[in-house]
């Protein structure tokens, strides 16, 4: 019987000591293939890919930018930053200096998209974002604003953002919602109408604040129909008090507007 004891815990000693050798050479083979980010801001481009050779590590080169600080063609800024653990393989993000801003932003206002990204490139700038705006009082397929502005200095990115005016025919999928407080309902589902928005459930009340029809699904504005649920309806005098969406708020072609209105 003591005999099968020793064995026992001998053997619970063995497993114990395998354990915990496993255990620390899988810590060892988990930290092996990781490595410290070092400080790549500064280097030059052919600096820092040697280095990151040695790190076990890959470079991006994502972006460039205007700098006061770090020299022409070295690098500004890096993610992630220097001294983060990571694994081996891991792809640093790394964005190149362009120094001190020596170009004039041009003024491109008025021009076609065409015109203005070749007035830009002339200038070692980048055509950034570009956006589209449905205006119909303008002349479609010509730069309505542009950021930075003209002639604007202390900028960062060498890109620069438009907004155009679109065709008349190119309907948009997305609106900025209209302000249509303090205007009269008939005048709202009016310009609604237009732009392909819905009426929603509608509130009126009276001029005392009492509640004087609920009202679901409906317009009142002039041949169109107005389904109630409620002996009364809005009228077109009725004055818009609330409004959901608010204005400001991004919303797509055909979304419903509820209001509440007010009866004079």
């Amino acid at each position: 019987m003591r005999q099968f004891l020793r064995l026992l815990l001998l053997a619970l000693v063995l497993i114990t000591v395998f354990l915990a050798s496993a255990l620390t050479a899988m810590r060892l083979a988990i930290h092996g293939r990781e490595t410290t980010v070092p400080n790549f801001v500064g280097l030059a481009p052919s600096q820092a890919e040697r280095l990151a050779s040695d790190n076990g590590l890959v470079l991006n080169r994502d972006d460039r930018f205007y700098s006061s600080t770090v020299p022409e063609g070295r690098i500004l800024s890096q993610l992630p930053a220097a001294g983060e653990r990571v694994r081996r393989g891991w792809r640093v993000r790394l964005a190149e200096s362009m120094g001190p801003q020596r170009v004039t932003i041009p003024d491109v206002v008025g021009q076609s998209p065409r015109a203005a990204e070749i007035n830009l490139t002339r200038r070692g700038l980048e055509l950034g974002t570009v956006a589209v705006v449905h205006l119909p009082n303008l002349r479609a397929g010509q730069v309505l604003a542009q950021s930075p502005p003209a002639n604007a200095e202390g900028i960062a990115s060498p890109k620069v953002n438009i907004l155009l005016t679109a065709p008349p025919d190119q309907k948009p999928q997305y609106y900025v919602m209209p302000d249509f407080l303090g205007r009269r309902f008939g005048d709202a589902t009016g310009a609604m109408a237009e732009a392909g928005f819905r009426v929603g459930d509608v509130l009126v009340r009276t001029t005392n604040g009492q509640l004087a029809a609920p009202v679901n699904s409906g317009a009142a504005n002039g041949n169109q129909s107005v389904p109630v649920s409620a002996q009364l309806s809005p009228i077109a005098t009725d004055i818009i008090t609330a409004q959901n969406p608010t204005p400001g708020q991004k919303v797509g072609t055909g979304a419903s507007v509820s209001f509440e209105l007010v009866r004079p």
